[in-house]
């Protein structure tokens, strides 16, 4: 089946999961307000708030108040785009594999949609939220699927039992959305020193370790494995590779970046990953940052595109503007501070004089690059901006 009948199959799937697309916040919101009592509402933005602040059981609690009937098709209709991109994809993936394990199946949207579309292969979702589980059956029986069975397993808990050809993990592996990652070597550069310390920790923190060692250990000799997890900053994509590679897996594909969006947000997810655990590929991990498509630096058409007087002559927020940064031409310092930050990041900002003109640039260890140029008339306003950044990052 080609990607796109895959497309058209999965909007009809979701239809009957009673999710609907959004393409604005506020008809999103105005929808929920009407699916839902003020007392759901309530009740789902405490367990939200519970599930931010960390921990395994509030985690569950969130997933299980999810699966609630009047919530599940409101709450999930919100990543909609995921559904569409992410399962589109795994469902093309699925090749020749006979026992395919969905990790972290939830209630079982994509799951159903895959053994519905392969009724030849044998699937097993698995989630350690009750609530979840117990959907997932009810709508399995009600679409008749006999290829398919979902079982209730915490994974850090308990291991499991077989043998799986292909295994799913999407926004199941690394669950702390909020762990910044693994810092660079310093502000100057991308590189990550291979820490086996720094690495440990952050397989610990954000459950990693378990998990991938769990899984690993169930693929046959040559069976494959789908991730997407969100991990598309380098600081967390880094480590999530290394820790693939040191379980065995390599690329089957190149890694592909997947953009979608939730209502209007662009997700920061990714990339897809096609790994098997088989020796000898060719393939190679990728630590570099995300190519960005950067302006280019051009002192000559600083002007002559300018379309409004109060913006800078040259501003770029992506990595690029490293690169940029290193080739401004007689670069003469102002002032600078470099500085180690409470949540571990160095950070360094500063400003100067070039012959393009005066120029703020702000560099931290979890790759995150500005560089922003005016005229030398303009210089207090970015005098001003240091100071604001410098400040900031210090109360």
């Amino acid at each position: 089946m080609t990607n796109n009948a895959l497309r058209q199959s999965l909007h009809l799937h979701m239809a009957r999961w009673g999710l609907k697309r959004f393409t604005s916040d506020a008809d999103y919101f105005a929808w929920q307000r009407i699916e839902l009592s003020s007392s759901d509402l309530i009740q789902l933005r405490k367990v939200v708030a519970q599930k931010h602040e960390g921990g395994h059981l509030d985690e569950v609690a969130f997933y299980d108040r999810s699966a609630q009937p009047q919530i599940l098709p409101v709450l999930y209709s919100q990543r909609y785009e995921y559904y569409i991109e992410v399962g589109s994809r795994v469902a093309a993936c699925l090749g020749d594999a006979a026992h395919i394990l969905d990790f972290g199946c939830g209630v079982g949207i994509l799951t159903t949609f895959y053994a519905a579309q392969y009724p030849e292969k044998q699937f097993l979702g698995v989630d350690r939220s009750p609530a979840s589980i117990a959907v997932a059956r009810e709508r399995a029986q009600g679409l008749g699927l006999g290829n398919l069975r979902f079982e209730c397993v915490d994974v850090e808990l308990q291991p499991i039992a077989g043998s799986q050809d292909l295994i799913v993990a999407t926004h199941s592996l690394v669950q702390a959305e909020q762990d910044p990652g693994i810092p660079s070597q310093n502000w100057q550069t991308f590189e990550r020193t291979h820490d086996s310390k720094q690495q440990a920790l952050f397989e610990q923190r954000t459950g990693l370790d378990i998990r991938l060692d769990r899984l690993s250990a169930l693929l046959a000799q040559k069976g494959r494995m789908i991730v997407f997890e969100k991990t598309r900053q380098l600081a967390r994509r880094v480590p999530l590779q290394r820790a693939l590679a040191a379980r065995g897996l390599g690329l089957v594909e190149q890694p592909e970046l997947v953009r979608y969006r939730l209502v209007e947000e662009v997700a920061d997810d990714g990339p897809f990953y096609l790994l098997g655990m088989e020796a000898g590929s060719t393939l190679h991990w990728d630590e570099s940052p995300e190519p960005d498509e950067g302006p280019p630096c051009d002192p000559m058409q600083f002007k002559t595109h300018a379309t409004d007087q109060d913006a800078p002559l040259y501003e770029n927020h992506g990595p690029s503007a490293q690169g940029v940064w290193e080739q401004l031409h007689e670069k003469r310092l102002l002032k600078d501070t470099t500085r180690q930050e409470s949540d571990g990041r160095q950070l360094h900002v500063e400003l100067g004089q070039a012959e393009e003109g005066v120029y703020l640039y702000c560099a931290n260890t979890f790759d995150q690059r500005q560089l922003v140029i005016v005229e030398p008339a303009r210089a207090l306003m970015l005098e001003s901006y240091y100071r604001q950044i410098v400040e900031g990052a210090s109360g």
